[in-house]
């Protein structure tokens, strides 16, 4: 039986793989889009307030867990897919774990956002 993957591996290769990965999940997530999108204004945010370079830095570095909790969760909805498109408990058990999975990162976000505020404003 063969695996699904290539034979040869680089680092041209892997990075194609890799931004491929991203482009579709880009394509067919409507939660990654949203993601991306508190991505974006979370970093024009981050580095537009009057805070130090450090808070600025934490605040940026924090915003990439949501997208990266959104890939995934997408990465098992659609190994969840391949195996089955019938409804079965282990299913839906795999999927809410993953979208358990996102919720906890943007607690940890808003969180980290919380914290790092209070000490660049009242600390």
């Amino acid at each position: 039986m063969a695996l699904n993957k290539p034979t040869e591996h680089t680092l041209f290769k892997n990075t194609r793989f890799a931004l491929n990965g991203l482009l579709e999940v880009t394509r067919y997530e409507r939660s990654f889009r949203l993601q991306i999108a508190l991505f974006t204004v979370g970093m024009a945010v981050a580095w537009c307030l009057p805070i130090s370079f450090t808070h600025s830095a934490v605040l940026s570095v924090s915003l990439f867990i949501a997208p990266i909790a959104e890939v995934i969760n997408s990465a098992i909805e659609r190994t969840v897919d391949l195996v089955t498109l019938e409804h079965h408990e282990l299913a839906k058990r795999a999927k809410d774990a993953g979208a358990a999975f996102v919720f906890l990162s943007l607690a940890m976000l808003s969180f980290i956002w919380a914290l790092t505020l209070y000490a660049a404003f009242f600390l």
